[in-house]
């Protein structure tokens, strides 16, 4: 790589933006071993917490693709880029010991590669995940991402996970995390929230490096024929329609709070040009999730290749992209009149 692709998140400098998301292709050392070799910035690691509600939850996890007509499609490299992405999810099933030692030893790995291997906590108690945040950082891991933004929280055994709307309850939190660690500290929010800025800016208050946004929704999908909703209930819901709710949650979000203060874009990234989308809204970096559990690790080193063409042929680094369209961005009030425009669009 080269200095088209440089980019940094607070402390962090990323050889590039692309970052591989915590998700199930992240738990065994090869999957991570497998992104790394792609060539990313950084892996976040599958999270882990205390609970063991939240480790049972996995070996409950179904997932899904769907089409434009709500059918189900097979689980392969061949579902359109379209496809309707819905799941029930869990925690790593490793205990916190063997998950740490684990990340430990890759985020070791991971700097023969100029990346990190990102350690991942999902909230459940306060003084576990500071007890936890301080194991983290004494085992070497350079990098915490905090994620008090799961989908799920509302459908999970109780305590097991968190879904945190509450700016107050935010720094709490991260005040308190940030105060128990000195690693930079990533906090993932979630997008089930009219508040998204106020969420960041809660969490950047408090101590957090850098805010990543936002994590998946909740959904409902019925099935016409069985009348029941596909996998039994409700899913965290994602897909490239997400990518526009992104941007828009990080224009927002940078309009608040200004240049300076590093976002993390994920939900919807599909390719190199998602990437530098996102980045135009006002990510620093961006995390690919979904798209590598569906077609694989190549997907990220492809990403890669398309976002280098990209800026080469722009004659700009991924630095210069960061929110350019998003600080372009004009209010309907500013827009200039079109008589009548609005005809062309009514059915004859």
């Amino acid at each position: 790589m080269n200095g088209l692709l440089n980019t940094s998140v607070g402390r962090v400098e990323l050889k590039n933006p692309l970052i591989a998301g915590s998700a199930e292709h992240l738990i065994e050392p090869e999957g991570i071993r497998r992104a790394l070799q792609a060539g990313v910035g950084a892996v976040v690691v599958k999270s882990t917490n205390e609970s063991q509600a939240a480790r049972d939850q996995l070996q409950c996890a179904e997932y899904m693709i769907l089409d434009s007509q709500w059918r189900p499609l097979p689980w392969n490299t061949a579902a359109p880029a379209d496809a309707f992405f819905a799941c029930r999810s869990g925690l790593t099933p490793q205990s916190f010991d063997q998950w740490l030692d684990q990340t430990a030893m890759l985020d070791r790995e991971a700097r023969a590669f100029d990346s990190y291997a990102v350690g991942s906590l999902i909230l459940a108690d306060l003084d576990a995940a500071v007890r936890m945040a301080k194991q983290v950082e004494q085992a070497g891991i350079r990098v915490l991402e905090l994620n008090i933004g799961t989908p799920y929280a509302s459908q999970a055994a109780k305590g097991a996970v968190s879904t945190e709307l509450d700016p107050a309850r935010i720094t709490t939190i991260v005040s308190t995390v940030r105060a128990a660690i000195g690693i930079p500290l990533w906090v993932k929010i979630t997008g089930q929230s009219e508040r998204v800025p106020e969420l960041a800016d809660a969490a950047f208050a408090a101590g957090g490096e850098a805010v990543v946004m936002a994590g998946r929704s909740l959904g409902l999908i019925p099935d016409v024929e069985t009348f029941a909703p596909m996998l039994s209930t409700t899913l965290g819901v994602g897909g490239h329609w997400n990518l526009p709710l992104t941007c828009q949650w990080l224009a927002m979000t940078r309009l608040r709070l200004g240049a300076e203060s590093p976002l993390i874009g994920v939900n919807g990234v599909q390719s190199g040009l998602d990437v530098a989308r996102v980045m135009l809204a006002g990510a620093s970096a961006v995390e690919m999730t979904s798209a590598v559990m569906l077609r694989g690790f190549d997907v990220l080193a492809d990403a890669l290749e398309e976002l280098e063409a990209y800026l080469a042929r722009k004659g700009v680094t991924a630095r210069e992209l960061i929110g350019r369209a998003a600080d372009s961005r004009k209010t309907f009030a500013q827009m200039p009149m079109i008589r009548d425009n609005w005809r062309r669009y009514v059915p004859a």
